[in-house]
This record gives structure tokens, sequence and C-alpha cells, in this order.
């Protein structure tokens, strides 16, 4: 049976959403106001959340933060069922986080297939990552991860652990930021603002940053055609890959490798001239 944690201050409108739920068959809760809602919700970890927007000591907007800043309560669907139904409100709702926004008074039949519809999405994405953690034990393609170090990469973020987990596993692939937000279960629009607020940049910043340090490696480490290392760091077009390393370095990829290589063994001769 799906729980459903109800975050509602009026006492009328939180007892006929709780009776409507009931009576389509989900085990429900109820709360009050925002603040016990999010206890409500850390203790009893609900299938689905529905809150207003308008209420005393803490309103909808910032409840859903707070929700969604914590890794126990983040990837909860989230409805909001409000008063507040003028475009900005519902931009707002939506960037977020919030899975749905229904504007009061709902009926019955809207609400239920408003929560269907967030369920759905759910199993999903649940789904999506299975299939990603899947491919995550699946051995890597040999000379993918040649000397690149994660840790002096990915900037140190407890709450981003696992996105930046997934684009190491799977930045040789074709990965964009609505693949990582689908694996992980959050929206496109809330990972990018989540990811921007803790580092200053994009999930797709992150997944290119990752693909030149394997690029990097991979032109110091091997003679491999820069075609095929291209393509061992995941870009289908090698233009897209010319442009973004001389973006990123200022230099074609075979100029950097010349460069450093040959920087490289006079190091090594000059080490080796002063043991001798």
């Amino acid at each position: 049976m799906k729980k459903i944690l109800v975050i509602e201050d009026r006492v009328q409108t939180r007892q006929l959403f709780l009776e409507w739920l009931k009576a389509a068959g989900f085990y429900t809760i109820g709360a009050e106001n925002g603040l016990i809602g999010i206890q409500r919700a850390q203790e009893e970890l609900p299938d689905l959340i529905i809150s207003e927007i308008i209420m005393a000591k803490l309103n909808g907007y910032s409840l859903l933060t707070t929700l969604r800043q914590n890794s126990a309560t983040a990837i909860i669907p989230f409805i909001f069922v409000t008063a507040k139904g003028t475009r900005a409100d519902i931009r707002k709702g939506m960037e977020l986080g919030a899975d749905d926004y229904l504007t009061k008074p709902c009926t019955v039949e809207e609400l239920l297939s408003a929560i269907s519809a967030c369920l759905e999405r759910q199993a999903t994405r649940q789904k999506s990552y299975s299939a990603h953690f899947q491919q995550i034990l699946e051995p890597p393609e040999a000379g993918i991860k040649t000397a690149a170090d994660p840790q002096l990469i990915f900037p140190s973020a407890p709450q981003l652990r696992q996105v930046f987990h997934l684009i190491e596993e799977n930045y040789h692939q074709s990965l964009t930021l609505n693949d990582v937000a689908s694996a992980i279960g959050y929206s496109p629009s809330y990972l990018t603002n989540l990811v921007r607020r803790q580092t200053g940049q994009t999930v797709q910043s992150w997944i290119i940053e990752r693909r030149m340090a394997a690029a990097r490696s991979l032109l110091l480490e091997t003679d491999h055609r820069v075609e095929d290392i291209a393509a061992k760091v995941g870009y289908k077009s090698i233009v897209h890959f010319f442009r973004q390393f001389r973006r990123h370095h200022g230099t074609t990829p075979q100029a950097w490798r010349k460069l450093h290589l040959t920087y490289t063994n006079n190091s090594d001769k000059r080490v080796s001239s002063i043991n001798r």
C-alpha cells in the first residue's frame, strides 16, 4: 500500500484530501504545517507528498527546498495543491523540484490522476537507475580510465556524490543531463540548480571536465589516434571533440600532446642526468 503525506494547514481541506486518498486505497498521513510536514516526511518516508504553499511557520516553497536538500527525502514525488495559481507561482514550484502543480479547487479525479502519473514516473526512474547501476557493475572497456583520478576532478560535495559517481562510471558513453537526472530521480531543472548552487557549474560541464581529463591521460600515455581517443571518452563527433578540447586547452589535441610529451621527456632527461 502506497503511503501519502498531506501537508495542509486548513483542517477541512486536509481531512477531505485524506478521505479521498483513503477511499482510493492509500495509507495516509496528515500534517498541519510545513515544520510538522518535514518531521513526518523524515520519520515516515512516504511514497508521495501533497502540500499547500501558503502556510504559517514554513511555506510550501521552503518546505520543498528543505526536503530536496535531504538525501532521505530528496527523491520523494511532490505535488503542490494550492490556492496560488499564477504562472509565476507554478514556474517557481516546478523549478524548485515539484513533480506536479494543481490549483484549488480541484476534483478528486484530478488529484488521483496527478498522483498516479507521479508514481508511474517514479517507478520508471527507479527502473532506469537500476539499469544504470547494472551498467556500473560491468567492467569498463580497457583503456578508458587511464590514470585519471576522479578525486582530483570532482569537488567534495556529499549531496552530489551520486551525481559524480554516475558521471565517473558513464562519461565515456552518450551521457546527458537528462540521463543523470533520470537515474537519480530528480527533475533536470532541479538537478541543474542544485549542482550550480554547490559547484558553480552545470552537470554537462562536469561531464565535459571528466572527458577532457580522460583525453589528456590517453594523449600522454598511449599512442592512440586522436579520433580513437575522442570515441573512447564519449564523443561521436570528432569535430565536437576538437571544438571542446580547443575551448578548454587553447590548442588542438595533437599540439597539446606534442608540447606535453616534449616537456615530459625533457624533464625525465634532466632527472636522469642528476641521478647519474
